[in-house]
């Protein structure tokens, strides 16, 4: 099988709208009760360049796709160019911080095409410059063992849905090919980095990110991969590589305005 890649900035968004369709399923977290529970999942800001989606699986630790940091010379992204919106609702974050540090997958490779083994790779973490704490935002676990259950849902921002999260309550799993999942969420521009959750134990818990689109068995699916040992890495390499150490007197900050016009970076893949 061969895959392509096609990577979309802002620039090319009013013209590339149409390259995945919409699906339905998706509700919107429109009111504060809508949110309550999400606001660990946020917009991530790429320095007016789009943004993608992010999760906080530690009060200072931000997951996220690895081609979501990188920029369109494939180079990594300078810290104060990335910056996260938790919960992000119609210009209001529950809170917002600056990158201090980024950590990508060495095994994702920014200037290849996004093949098997790029999406097995393709994740990213974060580390903030001062911690969100649960009291505003309470961080999601990850998802472990073979066990998915029942319920498999996506949560996201994304083209035409950029202002507030939206859900998906219910997907399937479509396929599974060394630790690559493909999945019939309903994604587009933006949602790169979107967890994918699995609802066994209680609170879903982080099972993949959204890598990229395509068809899978004729039918448009997602495409992520399995988490653990890819995280367990990049915080070996975050440890390895220190930078200053989160403001943990810093408790609760509040923002609003608005925030980057269109979409992230998309990564479509196809046969």
């Amino acid at each position: 099988m061969i895959w392509r890649a096609l990577i979309l900035g802002v620039a090319m968004l009013a013209e590339a709208g149409g390259a995945m369709a919409q699906g339905t399923g998706l509700r919107r977290l429109t009111d504060r009760d809508d949110l309550f529970g999400w606001e660990a999942v946020g917009r991530l800001e790429l320095n007016g360049q789009g943004f993608c989606t992010g999760t906080l699986i530690a009060p200072e630790l931000v997951l996220t796709a690895a081609h979501c940091v990188y920029d369109r010379s494939g180079e990594l992204r300078p810290v104060e160019q990335v910056s996260f919106r938790a919960g992000l609702r119609d210009g209001a974050a529950i809170a917002e911080r600056q990158a201090l540090q980024i950590a990508a997958h060495p095994g994702y490779n920014p200037r290849s095409r996004l093949n098997m083994e790029n999406i097995r790779h393709d994740v990213a973490l974060i580390r903030l410059a001062a911690p969100i704490l649960s009291d505003q935002a309470d961080a999601f676990a990850l998802h472990s063992g073979q066990d998915y259950g029942s319920e498999i849902s996506v949560t996201s921002y994304g083209l035409g849905r950029a202002e507030a999260l939206s859900r998906q309550r219910a997907c399937n799993l479509m396929g599974e090919h060394k630790d690559v999942l493909m999945i019939d969420c309903n994604v587009t521009f933006g949602s790169s980095g979107a967890p994918v959750f699995s609802q066994v134990g209680g609170r879903g818990r982080i099972l993949a990110l959204v890598s990229g689109g395509g068809n899978y068995a004729g039918r448009q699916v997602a495409f992520g991969m399995k988490l653990p040992e890819r995280v367990a890495e990049l915080k070996a390499q975050l440890s390895r590589n220190p930078a200053a150490a989160p403001d943990r007197r810093i408790k609760r900050i509040r923002v609003g305005g608005g925030g980057s016009a269109g979409g992230a970076k998309f990564v479509s893949v196809g046969d």
